[in-house]
């Protein structure tokens, strides 16, 4: 699962028919997996029950379209968590595989990132999130961390949001 951490972001329109969704109308997200990593198309409801069902995605969930946010105003403030995770998920180190997990569980408890699968194979644990705000998928992978190494993985990441 090498690159289980790029992250898709929410398409605009219809992948199938390229009509731009409305705000607040009913679509597909379906995610394929693919030799070079994952690939996403976001589907009207027409061309959701139009498509091949031959084709099985390696995911897929129902949202209601938003329109993007404008981008926030450039700033020099100290990291977010949000950033923290992006960053990692963009350097893609071994080594920050607890700190990806427990950010991300921060921000689904704060409503950023909402869980919408787990995909299972064999003792690997994979989570799929989806942004609130910009329909960005997450895709995260469970370290399936112990009770007693919750708590320094926590410390380890207040700290680095100081």
């Amino acid at each position: 699962m090498a690159s289980e951490w790029e992250i898709k972001s929410r398409g605009e329109q219809c992948t199938a028919t390229g009509r731009a969704f409305d705000e607040g109308e009913p679509f597909y997200t379906l995610l394929y997996r693919e030799k070079d990593g994952f690939r996403r198309e976001d589907l009207c409801e027409e061309a959701f029950k139009q498509r091949d069902p031959k084709q099985k995605p390696f995911s897929f969930w129902r949202s209601k379209f938003e329109p993007p946010a404008p981008p926030p105003p450039e700033a020099l403030a100290k990291e977010t968590a949000e950033d923290l995770l992006r960053r990692y998920i963009d350097e893609n180190q071994p080594q920050h595989s607890n700190a990806r997990y427990i950010l991300a569980l921060m921000l689904e408890r704060k409503k950023l990132l909402k869980q919408k699968d787990i995909q299972v194979d064999g003792d690997e644990k994979l989570l799929i999130y989806e942004h609130a705000k910009t329909g960005e998928v997450f895709m995260i992978h469970d370290p399936q961390l112990h009770l007693d190494q919750i708590a320094a993985v926590q410390e380890q990441v207040a700290e680095l949001l100081k």
